[in-house]
């Protein structure tokens, strides 16, 4: 999902844009969403596709300081209105907040909220601009109160807080600013059709310049939409983050596999490491995915970019339901996770998951390590990658199976760089996803077979 700066009315134009009013009443329908335990891509596909780009701006926003609204509204309000009223008020503190980034000005934000709130409940408008033109007088006030909560500080759960603080005692405070950040826009050029410099100087003269990361990326200098992007459609270019460009070329590194081999990338919609993997290779790719839905985009991915592989449902822990019997040279296993070394991507995600979650999506890349080995050949590699920054989903996770699995071996670095962190000035080691340190955080590890 790509992050945009949000939409400001105009007028005066033959598409004139929506009025801030109707952006902040989808966005708090979002927001309620998400509070709800939706994802914020499910929530927006509700959203007019007309408003959608200023909503998702707006909406981006507001998680980013959730944390802190959720704090001034408790002591500014401290009976919560209805959910849907209190969605309004968070998303309108969000972006009221005096970080240097708020999107309007206050009294801009103040009447265009109170305007939404008489649209979605008449009697709350007045109740709305008395609580939000107390924050405007009080604001050292309420920063202070902010202040009192790791949420409110931090803009995280505390669990999560106290996680990144157990994993990372060095890191933890960047890695939570780190989230907080927009995310660059990162290009993965098929170089089956070109150079990445015959690229670039395509980017130059359509006015979308960029610059070169690792063997095949590209960062933009702006994000924009694919459809600006030369040769998108015709599968010269897909957007893909640095650090999961890494994922294909781990996997073929060392001893080429012979043409033609049999790889099982597990778990593999959308689709841009099955389509990777192609790009680099002649290789016979079973792409394997539980969600048919998200299976579909896969076979998306790869008609675009005139690509070939069997794409098939199923639960890759349970192999005997689709297994044919024959072994794989290579599997690929992006593991479902918390996904939370893609906050800066997907703000909603830090709200979304409980601390329950990491020991239950730990269970489950356990049963699918284990699953998924016995199906590899002789000789063969595995690797298993999660896009996280919990350890218990890296390196955690892979010396449990080390133990439980005698003669499976990892790989060195750097077969396997182990956990990447998204800080471009992090001196550990295994933190530097890429040459510029523009990655998302992940975590990789090689296998072989013995």
């Amino acid at each position: 999902m790509n992050d945009h700066a949000p939409a400001r009315p105009t007028g005066g134009t033959a598409h004139p844009a929506p009025p801030l009013s109707r952006l902040l009443d989808h966005t708090a329908d979002a927001i309620a969403a998400v509070r709800g335990g939706r994802s914020l891509t499910e929530a927006l596909t509700h959203c007019p596709a007309e408003v959608r780009p200023g909503v998702q701006a707006l909406s981006f926003h507001v998680l980013r300081r959730l944390g802190q609204a959720q704090a001034a509204r408790a002591w500014l309000a401290p009976k919560a209105p209805p959910k849907a009223l209190d969605a309004l008020l968070l998303s309108a503190l969000a972006l009221l907040w005096p970080d240097g980034e708020a999107p309007y000005a206050d009294h801009t934000l103040v009447d265009h909220a109170v305007t939404a709130a008489r649209q979605r409940l008449p009697a709350s408008a007045a109740f709305v601009n008395a609580v939000l033109r107390r924050f405007v007088r009080e604001q050292a006030a309420v920063l202070e109160v902010a202040q009192r909560s790791v949420p409110g500080r931090t803009n995280h759960p505390e669990w999560w807080v106290q996680r990144l603080q157990a994993d990372w005692p060095d890191h933890w405070q960047a890695l939570l600013a780190a989230n907080d950040r927009r995310p660059p826009m990162t290009l993965r050029v098929n170089t089956r059709r070109g150079s990445v410099d015959s690229y670039l100087a395509r980017l130059n003269e359509a006015g979308v310049p960029g610059r070169a990361v690792g063997a095949q990326g590209v960062v933009l200098d702006t994000p924009c939409p694919v459809t600006r992007l030369p040769g998108f459609a015709d599968g010269d270019v897909s957007v893909q983050d640095a650090a999961a460009q890494r994922a294909a070329p781990l996997l073929l590194a060392g001893v080429p596999l012979p043409r033609g081999a049999r790889v099982l990338d597990a778990c593999a919609a959308p689709g841009g490491k099955t389509a990777h993997l192609l790009e680099l290779d002649v290789l016979d790719v079973l792409a394997l995915d539980l969600d048919a839905t998200r299976l579909s985009r896969v076979d998306d991915t790869l008609r675009r970019l005139q690509l070939h592989a069997t794409t098939q449902v199923g639960d890759a822990s349970q192999p005997d339901a689709w297994w044919d019997g024959r072994a794989f040279d290579a599997i690929l296993l992006d593991a479902p996770c918390t996904a939370s070394g893609i906050v800066r991507r997907h703000p909603d995600v830090r709200w979304l998951r409980r601390s329950s979650d990491v020991p239950t999506l730990a269970a489950l890349q356990a049963r699918l390590l284990d699953a998924l080995w016995p199906l590899l050949k002789p000789g063969g590699r595995m690797l298993y990658c999660t896009c996280s920054v919990f350890k218990a989903e890296g390196q955690a996770q892979i010396d449990a199976f080390l133990q439980r699995q005698s003669g499976a071996r990892q790989q060195a670095a750097p077969a396997s760089p182990g956990h990447l962190l998204p800080l471009p000035d992090n001196e550990a080691a295994a933190a530097r996803a890429d040459s510029s340190g523009t990655g998302d955080g992940f975590f990789y590890a090689l296998l072989h077979k013995p």
